[in-house]
């Protein structure tokens, strides 16, 4: 499954989530970084791991499987070293706090959908 760089909705089970995609080299490596936080998540893909340094806020981390099935959910404070996930193929990024409001945890299997695309 390859994605572009965009905007896009996360959908968990009834909770529908604002999502900007982050599938290019330059994209991912920006991340979130100078941000003061982020409005719903960023996927990074393809990702197994993240850091958090030079960031200004907590986030939340999640790994998702070749099939977007969470794998691992953390929160990691600024200026930290995520382990890497050997079967994480995609990282989704939020402010912490945010996935256990959506109910997202282990095991749970999200969809993702491009704006603009079918």
């Amino acid at each position: 499954m390859g994605f572009q760089d965009g905007a896009g909705v996360l959908r968990i089970g009834d909770t529908v989530v604002p999502l900007e995609i982050a599938a290019s080299y330059r994209a991912r490596t920006r991340g979130l970084l100078g941000r003061d936080g982020v409005e719903g998540a960023l996927l990074l893909s393809p990702a197994a791991s993240v850091h958090t340094f030079r960031m200004r806020f907590p986030i939340d981390v999640a790994h998702l499987d070749r099939r977007l099935r969470v794998i691992a959910v953390t929160t990691m404070p600024p200026n930290r070293l995520g382990l890497p996930r050997p079967r994480s193929r995609h990282v989704l990024e939020a402010e912490a706090g945010a996935m256990a409001r959506w109910g997202l945890r282990v095991g749970t299997a999200v969809s993702l959908e491009r704006l603009g695309h079918p």
